[in-house]
């Protein structure tokens, strides 16, 4: 299959250069390597999109289940705190 692609004169340079780097061969191999990694990325992205809604299922589960309560910042601030002077008191 043939396909004619109209890039823009910055892209179009840059695929030039890949080119003219000696790493690929023609302007087709260029696309053919974005395109990989574009597909590759959109994959990482909709499992990163996945995981964080599986996250979600589990918290909106535990609120249904009445397994959370009202975070208190000044004692998460305190337990920090000591955790971190515990650490460094042991170095």
């Amino acid at each position: 299959m043939s396909l004619n692609v109209s890039l823009p004169p910055e892209l179009e340079k840059r695929v030039r250069q890949h080119v003219e780097s000696g790493l690929y061969s023609s302007a087709s191999e260029v696309i053919r390597e974005a395109l990989r990694l574009f597909e590759a990325y959109q994959g990482v992205q909709a499992a990163n999109l996945a995981a964080l809604k599986a996250d979600i299922a589990v918290g909106m589960a535990d609120m249904a289940a009445g397994r959370v309560r009202e975070l208190d910042l000044a004692e998460l601030k305190q337990r920090g705190r000591a955790l971190l002077a515990e650490s460094d008191a042991a170095k």
